[in-house]
């Protein structure tokens, strides 16, 4: 009986390796340092310094007066925070709202030339809404946020370590 479950689990493993399935491995980014170029106190930009550093190899400089020294530099063009109502009730009351949060990014070298041109990531949540749970619907809301921020900055992190030539395009 254990020899069968053996055999049988044996068997399986050409399956899943066929099936393309692999394990997100550390990143690599085509250029060594990048320069984030933005708001010092954005809690953003704190979170993707933490991603970018987390990653691998690439180093993260802060502060102007290395700008020039980097290979490329993100230029945070902001994030903007959205609610739009979806539904109400037959009252007029506001039962369903969708969040949002818009990122807008860009990555070029120390002259201009763009690596990743002016792009926008979004991601949006819908959530239930009651006027009588309104604070524990701000608390929700405000976590809801903070979640889409991770996840924008995760994909911010990939396309980074797409950008393979570090020959930027004009």
């Amino acid at each position: 009986m254990q020899k069968r479950t053996l055999l049988t689990a044996l068997a399986s493993v050409p399956l899943l390796a066929a099936c393309g399935f692999k394990l997100r491995g550390s990143v690599d980014f085509a250029f060594k340092s990048l320069y984030l170029n933005g708001n010092a106190n954005s809690g953003f930009l704190k979170e993707l310094q933490r991603h970018l550093e987390a990653a691998g190899s690439l180093q993260v400089l802060r502060d102007p007066t290395q700008a020039t020294q980097a290979e490329a530099i993100y230029d945070d063009l902001g994030q903007r925070r959205e609610r739009v109502v979806v539904s109400r009730n037959a009252a007029g009351e506001v039962r369903e709202l969708q969040i949002r949060l818009i990122a807008r990014f860009r990555v070029r070298d120390a002259k201009g030339a763009l690596y990743v041109p002016d792009s926008e990531l979004m991601q949006y949540r819908e959530i239930s809404y009651l006027e009588t749970y309104a604070l524990s619907k701000a608390n929700e809301e405000e976590m809801l946020y903070r979640n889409m921020q991770t996840d924008i900055v995760q994909q911010i992190v990939r396309r980074l370590a797409i950008v393979k030539s570090v020959t930027p395009t004009e």
